[in-house]
């Protein structure tokens, strides 16, 4: 008889014992779930919970999750000063660029030696490349920092394509550069902004290195998961060595001094193009000249 008292009460105590560790185990994972739902919300404190509950999981998860909370705030205050940061650069910049720019065209106006106009044109010249260098590096910080996001959606890029092209036709016809838009049609997602942008920036390019008399062309080609727009050229063409280097900020080839440049335009279409999921390809051969493809996604 006792040892049947006996078996009882140790099934009995095994019993409680199964049934405390699943509770225990329920609550650690309730509060774990908690935790994790208040980090996911933005509204974990670590006032929250109190630590003489916790487990030492729970534990070690509550102050993993208070350095990411504090981490986030450092980020997003890091990303706060560099918008103001560069706000006040811009508009600090702005005034004294364009009065340079007004002064030099009234220099230009006046009676001057050769030497002296020759003096004035440079300084206009100096003043509105600092303007594009000041733009270009407002764009591609808001961009890296997210301070400006891309917005795709899905677009058709016939008008993209004709907006980028309509600008730099004049430019083209000043340089006597035949300046083709190729088929075009087709539909992706991408922001039409930035993709304009960036495909200015590619036209740009393309004009501005491609000699008198030769031909710079602009098509759209459709793949099953991506639409390329193709801008292509007759210009001297880049090494397979350079074209490792071309896409970094500031980079300019050794030829590429000639020409009025930061070397910051293909870097900027890159970020757009990675940050709506695409990516830039180049395909170029010295004396033959150059291609760079845009490729952008047809479905998110």
């Amino acid at each position: 008889m006792t040892g049947y008292v006996i078996a009882g009460v140790a099934l009995l105590l095994a019993l409680a014992v199964v049934a405390y560790d699943r509770w225990y185990t329920a609550r650690t994972i309730r509060q774990l779930d908690e935790m994790l739902t208040a980090a996911m919300n933005g509204s974990f404190s670590e006032q929250n919970f109190d630590e003489s509950r916790l487990s030492a999981l729970e534990s070690r998860l509550a102050r993993y999750l208070t350095a990411s909370a504090l981490s986030e705030r450092n980020v997003r205050e890091q990303k706060d000063q560099i918008s103001a940061l560069i706000s006040d650069i811009s508009h600090q910049t702005k005034t004294p660029v364009a009065n340079l720019q007004l002064y030099a065209q009234l220099l230009s106006e006046q009676p001057l030696t050769p030497q002296g106009k020759d003096c004035a044109t440079a300084i206009s010249a100096q003043a509105e490349k600092l303007q594009t260098l000041i733009e270009a590096l407002v764009k591609t910080s808001r961009l890296e920092t997210g301070i400006l996001a891309l917005h795709p959606q899905p677009s058709e890029i016939t008008r993209v394509v004709e907006r980028a092209a309509a600008q730099y036709a004049p430019k083209a016809a000043e340089r006597d550069i035949a300046l083709t838009l190729g088929a075009h049609s087709g539909s992706a997602v991408f922001d039409p902004k930035w993709t304009e942008e960036a495909v200015c920036n590619l036209l740009d390019n393309a004009v501005k290195y491609t000699p008198a008399g030769g031909a710079v062309t602009v098509e759209v080609r459709n793949f099953e998961l991506f639409s390329a727009i193709r801008v292509s050229d007759t210009g001297p063409g880049i090494s397979e060595v350079e074209q490792a280097k071309i896409f970094g900020r500031f980079y300019r080839a050794p030829g590429a001094y000639q020409a009025d440049g930061v070397g910051i335009g293909l870097y900027l279409t890159r970020q757009i193009a990675e940050k709506q999921g695409g990516y830039v390809k180049v395909e170029s051969t010295p004396g033959k000249g150059s291609a760079f493809s845009l490729y952008i996604p047809r479905e998110t």
